[in-house]
């Protein structure tokens, strides 16, 4: 996820490609939660497209055991639908992904495009609802 700003300061660019390479290499393969890293707030330059000021997000997935996968249809909604809410909530980007990403994982544990999406009240979901 891309975070626009305004303000920064005198950088030099970075190339995206390899800023996400980057941010790859800083995940933590160990833990089975969804996770968010962040870059600095920079100039980011994409070839053939041009250059943005911001701050680049990565978001982990949770590590579902595949006995636990059950349907994965209506994942991709679940989670823009949970960034829509996040959003709303004025949830922090970092915390928005990690939410996100634990609302589609508990999508997929069940039948259905609907079925398997938490509630509010959901255990998986009380560290967020604070």
């Amino acid at each position: 996820m891309l975070e626009r700003s305004v303000d920064v300061p005198f950088t030099e660019e970075v190339d995206i490609d390899s800023l996400v390479e980057s941010l790859e290499m800083r995940k933590n393969e160990t833990v089975s939660i969804p996770t968010c890293i962040s870059s600095p707030v920079t100039k980011l330059m994409a070839k053939g497209i041009g250059t943005v000021s911001g701050r680049l997000y990565l978001g982990t997935t949770e590590s579902i055991p595949p006995s636990e996968v059950i349907d994965t249809t209506g994942a991709g909604d679940a989670f823009i639908g949970a960034v829509l809410y996040a959003i709303c909530a004025k949830f922090s980007p970092e915390t928005m992904l990690s939410f996100s990403a634990t609302v589609a994982a508990a999508k997929c544990r069940d039948l259905g495009a609907r079925s398997g999406l938490p509630y509010r009240a959901d255990p998986r979901l009380a560290s967020f609802m604070q």
